[in-house]
């Protein structure tokens, strides 16, 4: 039993081998048909990596702004007098709406308000920094997918209180007290003092803006409790009492219906007047895959055509192949070889070169998409199952070109095979 199964990798090897062979001979015009086949693979699974990366890059930015929040942000215009009309119909943007929007939004489940501090002024006891202030509720922080690395965020009783702590950003941390631990320290924003009870984990986003809509700034940037910071520091006249505020909602599927009935409450409350912009992350986030399936698809389009091409030159190197071996064929049927021989014969060839295509296909996509994500700033991200079977179809289709030659091959007449010069 072992020597006959030794005997059968004997032949399978020969066979595979002499396949190796016959195509190393005409190395030149095997190299030129790979090249199709790995611009098609590689356009095709780079096309997948920043596609993938894309995603999940797009999909860590709108975390910040939570794709079950409704956000709304306060708008007013840079002409005094223009604001002044404004205020007397509308106080704009305050706690009391979002207070509101939690009775009447279907699915609200919480709400986080933030006010910007205008800082002239943020240092500790041993450094200055450039870092930004926000007032903000205890919510704020879980709503808007921020962790604390060390210490705490202030809760609900530090709010009540009016209580002089803080929670840093990473990066405000670092250039605040550098070599230090910052929790329990002292920060300075404006004229009041502010103890540090927290420092954030540093989400380390790789852009700053996504839609349109600012991101990654808590990084940098003093959190105080939001009644601290109207009771304690100074703000201008006519000012909105919060600059926005986020609802979370239960479920997604209520974002549509939860964003026209916030939007009905605020054009009422507000008596109509526009000094508030809706933010919806969820539509945000659906905008952008949108723009990002255009790219795929004519990204496929494009590897589609160096697949064809690759094929195509399969099955011309192959039909070549047949004519310039048409006394080897014959020669072969003659000795006895079936008409399934040949066709093996030739297909083994053809699936040699697929596999070494779509191998070198996969390095060189692997290669171009890291290359594109360093020119454009894109990221790469790869999921495992797309990329094999894309690099499947792309050998299935290039094997499939071979099989017309290859019953070419078998169907010739021996004697006339035999006879040609």
């Amino acid at each position: 039993m072992s020597s006959a199964l030794d005997g059968i990798g004997k032949r399978f090897g020969t066979h595979w081998r002499e396949a190796v062979e016959e195509l190393w001979r005409r190395r030149l015009r095997t190299l030129l048909t790979l090249l199709g086949l790995i611009f098609g693979v590689g356009s095709i699974v780079a096309m997948q990596g920043v596609g993938e990366g894309s995603r999940q890059e797009a999909l860590k930015l709108v975390e910040g702004l939570g794709l079950r929040n409704l956000i709304a942000k306060a708008e007013s215009p840079p002409d005094q007098e223009a604001l002044r009309e404004m205020r007397a119909r509308s106080l704009g943007l305050t706690r009391a709406d979002a207070e509101a929007a939690m009775e009447v939004v279907p699915g609200a489940t919480g709400f986080a308000a933030e006010k910007a501090i205008k800082t002239y002024s943020v240092l500790s006891e041993y450094a200055g920094s450039d870092a930004t202030a926000s007032g903000v509720t205890p919510d704020y922080f879980a709503l808007s997918s921020l962790e604390v690395a060390r210490g705490r965020a202030f809760d609900a009783a530090d709010d009540d209180r009016l209580a002089a702590v803080a929670v840093l950003g990473h990066q405000a941390a670092k250039r605040l007290f550098p070599d230090r631990e910052a929790v329990g320290e002292l920060v300075k924003v404006n004229h009041a003092w502010f103890e540090v009870i927290g420092v954030l984990t540093d989400r380390d986003l790789s852009k700053d803006q996504f839609e349109g809509v600012q991101l990654g700034l808590e990084s940098n940037r003093v959190f105080v409790p939001l009644a601290s910071a109207l009771a304690r520091l100074r703000f201008q006249p006519m000012e909105d009492e919060i600059d926005r505020f986020l609802v979370q909602l239960d479920d997604p599927a209520h974002i549509v219906d939860g964003s026209k009935v916030l939007s009905a409450m605020l054009d009422q409350r507000h008596a109509g007047q526009k000094d508030y912009a809706l933010i919806v992350p969820a539509q945000l986030y659906q905008q952008h895959q949108a723009t990002q399936r255009i790219f795929r698809i004519v990204m496929a389009a494009i590897a589609a055509v160096s697949l064809l091409v690759g094929g195509i030159g399969i099955m011309n190197i192959m039909l070549a192949n047949v004519l310039e071996r048409k006394r080897e064929i014959g020669l072969l049927r003659a000795l006895g070889a079936r008409r399934r021989d040949v066709i093996e014969q030739f297909m083994r060839e053809a699936a040699l070169i697929c596999g070494v295509g779509a191998v070198l296909g996969l390095v060189f996509g692997a290669v171009l998409a890291y290359l594109i994500a360093w020119g454009a700033g894109w990221a790469v991200g790869w999921a495992p199952i797309p990329v094999l079977a894309a690099t499947l179809i792309c050998a299935l289709t290039g094997l499939a070109f071979g099989v017309y030659p290859a019953r070419q091959a078998a169907d010739l007449d021996p004697i006339a095979a035999l006879r040609t010069d």
